[in-house]
């Protein structure tokens, strides 16, 4: 599907500028700083917002307080109804969410499944922002994935929901390059911002009947399992190339790692360099370690409870001379 020409930007709701083909009355329903850029070009864009939905404010920091969602926050400081519930499978529920009678409803990495009701409820249905293009990577963790893969582009689809797992009919999409040095926190910073042009021109041209949702080819299926913190450590086993983009995609969480005796290393920033050895041995004393395939180089780390710092500063605090071993994680 080609790329379509992108709306101008617009101006905020208030300062008497008619930005849209038809102002919609729409709800939301997302989670994270993702979620909310797209919220905000939504609100820009003149669309009434009936309420948002959001996943329940979880405990974060030191002192593991209850901490609002950044689409919670977003919403309240426009005077939004929010929305938290833990399901959507109460008919209760479902019924509180008919009862908004919303034109649309734009979900954008939301985290709860919405069950038949809840779809067939808007009059143009629920559109979703998923972050790559479909039908590659389906699921959570579409950005991570597509850099871990090695891939070339990532990009945004705006697709209308169905009963299946990002299988529903594509309205639009348009993709986004990945470079050599594309971080994961990078890469959802761009996407974010495409996924809120693209979602209000969706919005426009549906409104205008000038979309029509194109099925998902069968072809060229795959899916990006939920990142966890257990796959972040770095196995010397794998080539090095692989190792130096699960430093880029895991940047910022779940932040890739390896152990110096029992305390975690984390690297922010690594390279390819040449070289050959077995796995985990480090073969100068600058952190050239080996790897299956080649070498990597770690080149701005993090020690835990401490900021960033260069590798000189590492190596400062720790012996790893020429032919020390670090440990390959265990196998399942």
């Amino acid at each position: 599907m080609p790329a379509i020409p992108l709306p101008r930007k617009r101006g905020r709701v208030g300062v008497g500028v008619s930005s849209v083909t038809e102002s919609l009355d729409f709800i939301f329903m997302g989670t994270p700083e993702f979620a909310a850029t797209i919220l905000d070009a939504l609100i820009t864009a003149g669309h009434r917002v009936k309420a948002a939905y959001s996943q329940p404010p979880r405990p974060a920091g030191r002192g593991h307080r209850l901490q609002p969602s950044p689409v919670q926050n977003l919403a309240e400081k426009y005077d939004i109804e929010v929305r938290c519930p833990t399901s959507l499978r109460d008919p209760a529920i479902q019924a509180e969410f008919a009862a908004l009678s919303a034109d649309a409803a734009v979900v954008a990495a939301y985290g709860l499944i919405l069950p038949p009701p809840i779809l067939a409820a808007p009059r143009l249905g629920c559109l979703n922002v998923h972050a790559s293009l479909l039908p590659r990577w389906r699921g959570a963790a579409p950005i991570q994935r597509a850099i871990l893969e090695g891939d070339g582009e990532a990009g945004v689809t705006i697709m209308q929901m169905d009963a299946g797992l990002d299988t529903g009919a594509i309205l639009l999409k348009q993709a986004e390059p990945i470079t050599p040095t594309t971080t994961g926190g990078a890469l959802t910073e761009r996407l974010a911002a495409l996924g809120g042009e693209l979602i209000v021109a969706a919005l426009d041209r549906l409104a205008a009947g000038e979309l029509h949702p194109q099925p998902q080819p069968d072809t060229g299926i795959t899916y990006a399992k939920k990142l966890s913190r257990d796959e972040a450590r770095l196995d010397w086993r794998l080539p090095a190339e692989r190792l130096e983009r699960q430093v880029r995609a895991f940047d910022p969480w779940p932040g890739a790692y390896f152990l110096v005796g029992t305390e975690r290393v984390r690297v922010l920033s690594a390279t390819v360099v040449p070289g050959t050895g077995a796995p985990g041995t480090m073969l100068d004393d600058r952190l050239a370690i080996a790897c299956g395939v080649g070498v990597l180089r770690p080149l701005r780390v993090q020690r835990a409870g401490r900021g960033a710092m260069d590798t000189e500063a590492l190596l400062r605090g720790f012996a790893l001379p020429a032919g020390t071993v670090l440990p390959c994680p265990a196998t399942s």
